[in-house]
C-alpha cells in the first residue's frame, strides 16, 4: 500500500514522503495514529496545503534544534548523589534527572524523552550521554555523577544514631530490673565513698582556719596596759623618795 506520511516516523519516513508500506502496518499503526494517509489523487490534493505547512514548521524546528545541539554538545553537567562502597549509588540517575540538569544549563526546557539512556546510571563517574533533538540531530554531553558532601558518612551516622537510643534503653531496662537489695548496697557504697571526701575537706578547712588564727597577733589587753603603767609610776615614786 502506498501512503503519504503526515508525521515523522523514526527510521521509516518523514513528513511529506510517499512510501510503499505493508497493508497491516498502515491500517493498524499509521492510520490510527494519523501518521499517514492513503496516497491517491483525492487525498493528496486535500492534504497538500497542510503538508507544506508541516514541512515549513519542521524545517524551522530543526534549524532551532541544530542551533541548540551546537550549544550543548560537549557540555558537562554535574549531578550529586548519595554514594556507598565501590562508588555505587544509593538509587540511580535517570533520563529525567539528566534532562532537568541540562535544561538548567541550556536555559530552555529539554524533554526527558530526548535523553538516550539505555539504563539508569548506578555508579559515580563521568558518562557520555546522547541527546536526540531531532530526526538526525544529536549532541553528546558529559554527565559527571559525584558524591554528595558527607554522603559517605551517612550510613555510619545512621547506625550511630540508631545505636544511641538502644544503648540508653538497655541501661534503663537493666536499672529497672536491678533488685532492691543491690540498689541499697550501691547507695551505701556511694555514701561511704562520699563521706571520706567530706571529712577530708572539713579537716583541711579546720587546719587552714587554725593556721590563720596562729599567724594573727593577739591584741594587748587593756587591763595589762593599765597595770604596767601603774607599776612604772610606783617605781618612779620609790626612786624619788630615795
Amino acid at each position: 500500500m502506498k501512503v503519504i506520511f503526515i508525521g515523522d516516523v523514526p527510521k521509516v519516513a518523514r513528513v511529506g514522503q510517499v512510501k510503499e508500506v505493508a497493508d497491516g502496518y498502515a491500517r493498524n499503526f499509521l492510520f490510527p495514529r494519523k501518521l499517514a494517509v492513503l496516497a491517491d489523487s483525492r487525498a493528496a490534493a486535500a492534504i497538500d496545503a497542510h503538508l507544506k505547512k508541516l514541512v515549513r514548521q519542521r524545517d524551522l524546528e530543526e534549524a532551532e534544534m541544530a542551533e541548540l545541539a551546537g550549544k550543548i554538545v560537549g557540555t558537562e553537567i554535574i549531578i550529586t548523589a548519595k554514594v556507598g562502597e565501590n562508588e555505587k549509588l544509593y538509587g540511580s540517575v535517570t533520563g529525567a534527572d539528566i534532562a532537568e540538569a541540562l535544561s538548567k544549563s541550556a536555559g530552555r526546557e529539554i524533554d526527558k524523552k530526548k535523553i538516550e539512556l539505555a539504563e539508569p546510571i548506578k555508579q559515580a563517574g563521568v558518562f557520555d550521554v546522547t541527546v536526540r533533538l531531532g530526526h538526525e540531530i544529536t549532541a553528546v554531553i558529559k554527565v559527571n555523577v559525584i558524591p554528595e558532601e558527607g554522603a559517605g558518612e551517612g550510613p555510619a551516622k545512621a547506625e550511630k544514631a540508631e545505636a544511641a537510643p538502644k544503648k540508653e534503653k538497655k541501661e534503663k531496662k537493666a536499672k529497672a530490673e536491678k533488685p532492691p537489695e543491690e540498689e541499697k548496697e550501691d547507695k551505701v557504697k556511694a555514701e561511704k565513698e562520699e563521706k571520706p571526701a567530706k571529712e577530708k575537706k572539713t579537716k583541711a578547712d579546720t587546719a587552714a582556719q587554725k593556721s590563720a588564727e596562729e599567724e594573727k597577733p593577739a591584741p594587748a589587753s587593756i587591763e595589762a596596759k593599765a597595770e604596767d603603767k601603774k607599776e612604772k609610776k610606783s617605781k618612779a615614786k620609790a626612786k624619788k623618795e630615795e
